[in-house]
């Protein structure tokens, strides 16, 4: 088998695998799967690379190829042993700045490679010359707004740089002038390429980047990432133009689309336009955030809640970031497992942008095994809260906030959320009074069925199930213990 063949062949089986990979990351049954094959179609693409063509490399070339990729799999395999479920987000994050710095380094070496060739060389044929030039100018735009956006999106998440937007004035106008600047400079490089360009573009597109995200508010950071994960598909596409490989553009391609569809489905879980995302989503901190807004809450305890519990015959469990950062993911798998075994209707009820990743708090979920039939989206559960006895709203905030649908002034207002307030009791695991990760006030914590429960998610969590332990099998109506005391805020 010739070289050509060779890898023409590898490259429709590992296409193939990442297709199979993305059908099976759709579905929670099959996701194990799905890594699966996505792991094995990227090994055979390497192998492949390596395979056919080490024979047109120098022996430095090979062994520096080696070097690389040794390097790479022992960075891969420490951060995946050692990074947390809390972690995932920001590693994610930057994992897209390497393919967007990949993609601008790709299109500047083949510029460079092109030019210093000459025309003599006709690495590129002349009538195709112009369109060359525009492949470069373009995977370098995608590749460092991918770079810059990707960094702020990391700091951000990993709580280096505060969540809130910075609102620069005339925002909108500095974004559209970007845009409308790239499209001038693409045009004037096609027909009189320079370094000069390629260094103006490369600083646009970084500058561009750095203020899409840094505009961008805490509340809108899971559609942000899954936006720089599209950018990063498209960035490793149009590296693929340029390096002549059919499977990097379909895995771009891919990884592109699918990016992209996903925003806009958590965008109209949301309620909210993709453009209004990307010119500076909600997230900006109300008076109210600020200053904390007046009213009295009412205090529980591990014990009382385990007796509202025990008492009642329906639970939906609602989670949030904060479960996440206390890992409460298997003590509340036990819970869950308890309250079955006494004949409580236990389901959770889980938001679109649940965390600050997509699907981050449905990975937690299967982690700790809780059961795929009780693990229910937002549209499918939100009817069911009036009908239910208790909702635990363990580590959630903006998502559980009233103020979305009953102020128009808040600045998550229209977005869609978990209805928790029209259950019979609602208790809210939370280590304090402060506002959620968008800056918002949460008036459900005033609310005359809410009780706060402070602390850690996972001991609260633990101290219920000893207290589970010790009171009589079944649930029993009418048994809710008395309300501590009202405290004021």
């Amino acid at each position: 088998m010739d070289a050509s063949t060779g890898t023409q062949a590898a490259d429709l089986v590992a296409a193939l695998l990442f297709i199979l990979s993305l059908a099976g990351l759709s579905q929670h049954r099959t996701s194990r799967a799905g890594v699966v094959f996505g792991a094995v179609g990227m090994a055979i693409a390497l192998v492949a690379t390596v395979a056919f063509t080490a024979a047109d490399m120098s022996g430095w070339g090979i062994a520096l190829l080696a070097a690389a990729m040794v390097i790479g799999a022992a960075v891969g395999l420490w951060r995946a042993r050692v990074v947390a479920m809390t972690g995932m987000p920001e590693l994610i994050a930057i994992l897209h700045s390497f393919v967007g710095l990949a993609a601008v380094l790709v299109g500047w070496n083949s510029y460079v490679e092109v030019e210093a060739a000459g025309p003599g060389q006709a690495l590129v044929e002349a009538d195709l010359l112009a369109i060359h030039h525009v492949e470069v100018f373009i995977g370098i735009f995608i590749g460092a707004v991918t770079f810059t956006g990707s960094v702020v999106a990391f700091l951000k998440l990993s709580a280096r740089i505060k969540s809130r937007p910075l609102t620069l004035p005339g925002k909108n106008v500095l974004n559209v002038g970007a845009l409308v600047a790239f499209a001038a400079l693409t045009v004037w490089f096609a027909a009189r390429p320079g370094l000069g360009l390629m260094i103006v573009v490369t600083v646009l597109a970084l500058a561009l980047g750095w203020h899409l995200v840094i505009s961008i508010g805490g509340g809108d950071m899971p559609v942000v990432v899954s936006m720089l994960n599209s950018y990063s598909g498209w960035a490793a596409a149009a590296a693929g133009f340029l390096l002549d490989s059919n499977l990097l553009i379909v895995t771009g391609a891919l990884v592109g689309s699918s990016g992209a569809y996903l925003s806009y489905i958590m965008c109209r879980a949301m309620n909210r336009s993709f453009l209004s995302v990307i010119a500076g989503g909600f997230g900006i901190e109300a008076a109210a955030a600020a200053g904390g807004e007046t009213g009295e809450y009412t205090e529980t305890s591990p014990e009382e809640a385990a007796e509202l519990l025990a008492g009642t015959s329906s639970v939906i469990i609602t989670p949030g970031y904060g479960m996440a950062v206390a890992q409460a993911q298997h003590p509340v798998a036990e819970l869950t497992r308890r309250l079955r075994d006494r004949g409580v209707r236990v389901r959770f009820g889980v938001h679109p942008v649940a965390g600050r990743l997509p699907g981050h708090m449905n990975v937690l979920l299967a982690e700790a095994r809780v059961p795929y039939d009780v693990v229910l989206e937002m549209d499918e559960i939100n009817d069911d809260f009036p009908a239910t006895g208790v909702v635990l709203v363990i580590g959630a905030n903006d998502t559980v906030n009233p103020a979305a649908e009953e102020d128009p002034a808040s600045p998550i207002a229209g977005m869609p959320v978990l209805r928790v307030w029209e259950a019979e009791q609602v208790i809210v695991f939370k280590r304090s009074m402060a506002s959620g990760y968008a800056g918002v006030q949460n008036p459900l914590f005033f609310r005359e069925n809410t009780r706060m429960l402070f602390g850690d998610a996972r001991q609260s969590v633990e101290a219920i199930l000893g207290a589970l332990g010790g009171l009589a099998t079944g649930p029993a109506a009418g048994t809710a213990p008395e309300l501590i005391s009202p405290r004021a805020t």
